[in-house]
């Protein structure tokens, strides 16, 4: 199993180039399925949750040709399986998104229920509501979501809650419904935008996204079309953190500010110096980090994918600061291995409490999530001596070369891969 050796206290400084959004790319994948035509796609990530997605559809019988260079053909003319088994689907909530396309074009689909998932605690009983609501027969049987439908028909749908998946596998299922859609209480996540501009490049009639009202008149049929993955947000609010953890200044090339307007002012109340492109930003840090607290939101507000790693920021600033996480339970499994390098924090139920120290002490911590891992590079980045961090397949999921972009601009540090006998 990976890991990563990290010797801390060099400063950072030099260029970046941000990879496409993970939580873009992963329903752009599963849109391939809505039509029998070829779809391009540049700026996907080669990350294991793209390439998870990957194996599920050619499971399904789609064909799919990857470059270099970021570059992916898709074509799903022959699917030959209406089934996501749970061997694919527990690694990777997001799976959950062939279910709209594929009920929408063929009429049926046997989903798995994601990983640990029971349906009252997480919104994936938002996603059967609406699919209901549109027509679709659903029951669970065996830890599968069945789904039948003669064809969709259009509906007015009001999720209980804003989610994301949610409201991707709605307007995905509503594109080749009968009729008009209204998706009331949409996410309005860049990605959500993203998925959007492509399917409408495929023919799809998609008004409103970006707000949380969106509108959705059903085609006959979808056509292929090209697209360019969104820059991902979330990575280059990391690299961000880590300049202001460590001190230096590095340009992010291919970026996408305008995304990312909440993670830049939360990072310049930090004292960090941004600057913005249309497609760069340029941060630089010369002082200590000041304590910036926060809540997590839906966006527009600020991330709970950025909650860890401005965290990990704070465990170094001059101040106390008060995070609350208000999206996901569960979400500060990182803070027992922050404290292992030295940090000062106390937990109150989804209130953080975190009193900056100036220096973090090297130790070796385990990554427990995607974000967590991130949190834990950033803190072995800035901390005295030396870092390990095991169990990075997490962090695999949804960083594209981190070490070697690191490595890049000045960062100590090394992937060792343990060999299995």
């Amino acid at each position: 199993m990976d890991k990563l050796q990290i010797t801390g206290g060099n400063r950072l400084n030099g260029e970046i180039s941000v990879s496409g959004a993970k939580n873009a790319a992963l329903p752009i994948l599963c849109a391939s399925l809505l039509t029998a035509d070829s779809i391009a796609l540049e700026n996907v990530p080669d990350l294991k949750d793209i390439g998870t997605t990957l194996r599920l559809l050619a499971q399904m019988g789609v064909q799919s040709e990857r470059g270099n260079d970021g570059t992916l053909q898709l074509n799903a003319a022959n699917v030959s399986s209406l089934e996501a088994p749970y061997e694919l689907v527990k690694t990777m909530r997001a799976s959950i998104l062939v279910l709209g396309p594929l009920l929408s074009r063929f009429g049926e689909a046997r989903v798995s229920l994601p990983g640990g998932c029971a349906i009252g605690q997480r919104p994936v009983d938002q996603h059967i509501k609406g699919l209901e609501a549109m027509g679709a027969d659903i029951t669970i049987e065996h830890g599968f979501v069945v789904a039948k439908a003669k064809r969709l028909k259009g509906a007015s749908i009001r999720t209980d809650m804003v989610t994301v998946t949610g409201t991707e596998n709605l307007m995905m299922a509503a594109v080749l419904a009968e009729g008009r859609t209204t998706l009331e209480n949409a996410a309005r996540e860049p990605e959500i935008i993203d998925l959007a501009e492509l399917l409408n490049k495929m023919g799809a009639r998609i008004q409103g996204h970006g707000g949380d009202r969106i509108v959705i008149d059903g085609v006959d049929r979808l056509h292929g079309a090209s697209h360019r993955v969104v820059a991902d947000r979330i990575e280059a609010g990391t690299f961000l953190c880590a300049v202001g953890a460590t001190g230096g200044e590095i340009m992010l090339r291919q970026a996408a500010p305008a995304t990312m307007g909440a993670i830049i002012d939360k990072l310049q109340e930090a004292g960090l110096t941004i600057e913005c492109g249309e497609d760069w930003i340029r941060g630089s840090m010369n002082k200590r980090p000041k304590a910036t607290g926060f809540r997590t939101r839906e966006y527009p507000g600020f991330p709970t994918d950025m909650q860890a790693q401005v965290m990990a920021l704070n465990t170094l600033a001059d101040g106390t600061a008060v995070i609350v996480e208000n999206i996901f339970e569960n979400r500060y499994m990182h803070v027992q291995e922050l404290g292992r390098m030295g940090a000062q924090i106390d937990i109150d139920g989804h209130t953080a409490v975190v009193t900056g120290i100036p220096q973090l002490s090297g130790a070796t911590v385990m990554a427990t999530d995607l974000r967590a891992s991130a949190s834990l590079v950033i803190a072995g980045l800035a901390a005295y001596g030396d870092t390990v961090v095991e169990r990075i397949y997490h962090l695999d999921r949804g960083y594209e070369r981190m070490e070697e972009k690191l490595r890049s601009v000045g960062a100590n540090i090394q992937r060792i891969t343990r060999k299995i006998a």
